[in-house]
């Protein structure tokens, strides 16, 4: 039996709460993204994974506080058991066991073996969810894992939140 959608504004309203935090503060755009159909078929599609889930390498800092707004670059190639998560807002009981169940690095990695997809970008680019500051996302995080996209020549980005 499938399970029921997520109701993910609800789920996170209420956890900020749980967690003593303010009631977050919710962007809504009102612009139509821009997005691009393909240009080529996904089996020959460079793919990026971002993600949210505070995901770092060993060795790499840990993410700091809820609005820590730098980023991780993970190599695409990186051990799954020397992946660590640092994140103030979710339980990451499951993500610590598992990190692909916020950093599906492992899935894409068989996807790439199987032909569905051309192949993953040297890097995935991981960061701490939850800023509160719309405007640092928009003016320091979103520009910052865009020229990386660029440089690392993406074709698409599979974006994972948390």
């Amino acid at each position: 039996m499938a399970e029921p959608p997520v109701e993910y504004i609800k789920s996170i309203t209420r956890q900020y709460a749980k967690l003593g935090y303010k009631p977050y503060a919710w962007v809504y755009n009102t612009d139509a993204p821009p997005w691009q159909p393909l240009r080529k078929p996904l089996a020959q599609c460079r793919v990026a994974l971002i993600a949210s889930g505070g995901i770092y390498r060993h060795g790499q800092t840990a993410f700091h506080s809820k609005d820590d707004t730098s980023l991780r670059l993970i190599p695409t190639d990186v051990r799954t058991e020397d992946l660590r998560t640092s994140h103030f807002a979710y339980d990451q009981t499951d993500a610590r066991k598992d990190p692909n169940v916020v950093f599906p690095i492992d899935t894409l990695r068989g996807l790439v073996r199987e032909g569905f997809i051309g192949g993953l970008t040297e890097h995935a680019f991981t960061f701490m969810g939850g800023i509160y500051s719309s405007r640092r996302v928009r003016e320091d995080v979103a520009p910052a894992i865009t020229e990386r996209l660029k440089a690392e020549r993406a074709d698409l980005a599979l974006l994972v939140p948390v």
